[in-house]
């Protein structure tokens, strides 16, 4: 169903593909254009991948680099979540904002329901509405829309570029260039400055076909994504969907494929437009905002993922990430060995070989049964998701066992005509608890299983404990993902494991109506008012951020958590889940990270803290150094000039940071001292991105030397701010353990002027303040 082409690849006509290769002659290629109805001309064929295509097309309408090195993208709208927007604000203001440049919408779907205690969540909601009414922005209240909902229905547009601190920001389907990333490239934007990367490439996802009842978007997602994660196809690419498949597909269709772009770890995606789209932005009252885009005549693209949609099957995702995906067929027809298989991997995962889930005790007569099923979220809230779900379970009986179905329509305006068109009422009556707009069940905080427990999900992810277990507590659950005909056959059938072909011949489709008076009654509409005289209001959580010191001379960094898995997600860097609502208490948060991977890592890096204290104190006024740290410089050598060396922590990691956008995977480290990460690679841009504004340096290291790497030694980096400033790519360093001191070769890859002038200060706030003071 799926096929790779791993070499550059023409579309011709956006119908027709042809590889660029030297096994294909010029009368195939002729051949081809002509059947795309295309004049044969050799000589006007691109040679540079990403020529002609959509991609292109809008970035180069974004960028303000002149062709000039690499890209300097401004966007057009930004969004973030209430996990986030306190942090990006707080930031913004520490740089010198004044106002919101663009259109910005800060939307409460994750703090709602995730309270620790006490007054913080809402605190966080009421300062989110004092920075719209001050800064001019766009204000949506908890309950009321998902972020990716409201963004579709309320601000895309065809070939705009949006900007998101939450890593599913797509919108692709909908002609809209969307990038996740971390606060900081937000705070750029808010600054009038501009987000900067080398050209990405350009990958042609092209369709062809049709699905068959039955299968849903998130089957189609979850087969691209098993095809192209673990051999990073599409990595920090741009996946572009083309093809006469995308016109079989409906809107929310693409939209629940396009938003699970994100798990294949690309930077964006892009689909071609048509009427489809635009009776989209007809319906939500924005028809101005409707655009066709397709590829060039000719287009050439790095490579091609190929989807015979035809033949995609029901797919479960198994634990733990949404590249685990297999055909629900395999998985009932050999569960024993699958089963097996997420043992194994649990043990390896939690670090615990005493933790199992008990799977095989949920084959009852050689048939596998769930414990709950949710459909939630900006992939399967939708409204066709959970019309197809009604319409399987319609006269059906979830039953009064264990198993339970929860369903989160993604937005009011969607909940409303679920209710009017009788969808919630078919829901209710078979048993399902129908819920208002949460993010909860993507990230932890809604919906927990119990111990043991096996949930199937149409959400976006399947990470290690984020459907909130706590296996450091003996607390021990597990999530597939699966598509809401898949999730609702199984409902309907009494929690086996069922694929929802089995119930295709009762799904129909069902018109949408939207109605956006809810938002006109509830959402702040501030853009371009600015009300500076207004204050931000503050509630006692709400700290900001520490002074943060520049890049020392010389880094001696005690390596506080050394992690050989081969991914490391920024779940794991730092929780999700309930420490969500200590985000907007940057020193609180800090005292969780690493907590579910490596529980030592906090008290390692406060090791190194409280070194660096005692070496400043001597610095400033000539106190003695301690024993400790007079017996950690001495490892570093004879004559040491302690107003050179900072002190600080670090982390190794193999692929540190695939999954959320979140910065605080970065920020919680900075908090307790950290100065750098070193990995033999890093997962995706984003979280490389987010080390570097918080001043912290990527160092990769060859694959042979990740072996030298051990907890509680010593990494001395001698020259590191001249190396930085000086712009060198690689820095020799030294391990030293209690009797040795082993070399070790750090790079310093892809660092634009700007990535080290932000790494000498510090952090990006230090970067603007000491920008600002030069001027």
């Amino acid at each position: 169903m799926i096929s790779l082409v791993d070499r550059p690849v023409y579309l011709f006509n956006g119908d027709v593909l042809c590889e660029r290769s030297e096994k294909v002659g010029k009368a195939e290629v002729e051949s081809l254009m002509s059947k795309a109805g295309l004049m044969p001309d050799a000589k006007a064929l691109p040679t540079v991948p990403g020529v002609g295509t959509m991609a292109y097309g809008i970035i180069d309408s974004h960028d303000t680099s002149g062709g000039k090195g690499g890209l300097r993208l401004r966007f057009d709208k930004l969004t973030s979540h209430d996990i986030t927007y306190v942090g990006v604000v707080q930031t913004a203001i520490a740089c010198g904002l004044t106002e919101f440049p663009v259109p910005y919408v800060l939307t409460n779907c994750h703090n709602s329901l995730c309270a620790v205690g006490g007054t913080i969540n809402e605190d966080d909601h009421v300062f989110g509405l004092s920075a719209c009414r001050k800064f001019g922005g766009e204000y949506v209240p908890a309950h009321v829309a998902v972020i990716h909902q409201y963004m579709r229905e309320m601000m895309a547009e065809s070939g705009a570029m949006i900007l998101g601190t939450d890593s599913h920001t797509r919108y692709g389907a909908l002609g809209t260039l969307a990038v996740g990333e971390g606060g900081p490239e937000l705070v750029k934007q808010l600054l009038g400055r501009t987000y900067d990367m080398a050209r990405p490439g350009v990958v042609c996802i092209y369709l062809k076909g049709a699905p068959s009842p039955g299968v849903g978007p998130q089957d189609v997602a979850l087969a691209i994504i098993g095809a192209v994660f673990e051999n990073g196809f599409v990595k920090n690419k741009a996946m572009e969907f083309v093809g006469p498949g995308v016109g079989s597909l409906s809107v929310d269709f693409r939209l629940g494929i396009d938003v699970m772009t994100t798990e294949t770890a690309c930077w964006s995606s892009i689909w071609r437009t048509d009427e489809a789209i635009k009776e989209f932005y007809g319906v939500h009252g924005r028809p101005e905002a409707y655009k066709r885009i397709d590829p060039d005549d000719v287009a050439l693209y790095d490579g091609a993922v190929v989807v015979d949609l035809d033949k995609v099957e029901p797919m479960i995702a198994l634990p733990y990430h949404p590249s685990n995906a297999v055909t629900i067929r395999e998985f009932v027809e050999n569960p024993v060995d699958m089963i097996e298989a997420v043992e194994t991997e649990t043990a390896r995962v939690m670090e615990n070989s005493s933790l199992r889930l008990g799977l095989m005790d949920k084959l009852v007569d050689g048939r596998f049964t769930v414990d709950q099923g949710i459909i939630a979220g900006c992939s399967g809230g939708t409204f066709e998701n959970v019309v197809a779900a009604s319409q399987i379970l319609d006269g059906a009986d979830t039953g009064a066992g264990e198993f339970s179905l929860s369903v989160y329509p993604a937005s009011q305006p969607v909940n409303m005509e679920l209710v009017a068109n009788g969808s919630i009422g078919k829901l209710m009556a078979a048993g399902a608890i129908v819920k208002t707009a949460f993010c909860g069940p993507c990230f932890g905080a809604g919906d927990t299983p119990c111990h043991r427990g096996f949930s199937i999900r149409h959400t976006t992810r399947n990470f290690p404990n984020r459907e909130g277990s706590k296996p450091g507590e003996g607390q021990i659950s597990a999530v597939a993902l699966m598509d809401s005909r898949s999730i609702a056959a199984t409902a309907a059938n009494g929690g086996i494991l069922t694929p929802g072909t089995e119930f295709a011949d009762r799904l129909e489709p069902v018109p949408y109506r939207f109605d956006g008076e809810v938002y006109d009654k509830r959402v702040y509409r501030g853009v371009g008012r600015p009300h500076p005289e207004e204050e931000l209001v503050y509630g006692p959580n709400i700290k900001p951020w520490p002074e943060i010191s520049p890049l020392p001379e010389d880094q001696l960094l005690f390596m506080a958590a050394v992690i050989e898995d081969p991914v490391t997600t920024t779940d794991e860097l730092i929780p999700s889940g309930e420490t969500s609502s200590l985000r907007s208490n940057p020193m609180k948060l800090a005292e969780f990270t690493l907590s579910r991977k490596e529980p030592r890592f906090v008290g390692r890096a406060k090791v190194a803290q409280a070194l660096e204290d005692c070496r400043k104190k001597s610095v400033a006024d000539g106190t003695p150094l301690s024993d400790d740290l007079a017996e950690i410089l001495s490892l570093v050598g004879e004559h040491v000039d302690v107003g050179r060396i900072g002190i600080g922590s670090a982390v190794f990691a193999v692929k540190p940071g695939d999954g959320s956008a979140r910065e605080q995977a970065a920020s919680s480290q900075k908090m307790l001292g950290g100065q750098a990460n070193v990995a033999v690679e890093f997962a995706t841009k984003r979280y490389r991105s987010n080390l570097i504004n918080w001043g912290m340096v990527p160092y990769v290291v060859e694959p042979e030397e990740q072996g030298k790497f051990r907890a509680e030694d010593w990494l001395y980096v001698p020259g590191i701010r001249r190396a930085v400033k000086e712009g060198a790519t690689e820095i020799q360093a030294f391990l030293l353990g209690d009797h040795d001191r082993e070399p070790v070769t750090l790079k310093l890859v892809d660092l634009e002027k700007e990535d080290r002038d932000i790494i000498l200060s510090g952090c990006l706030m230090n970067y603007y303040r000491d920008c600002s003071d030069r001027q």
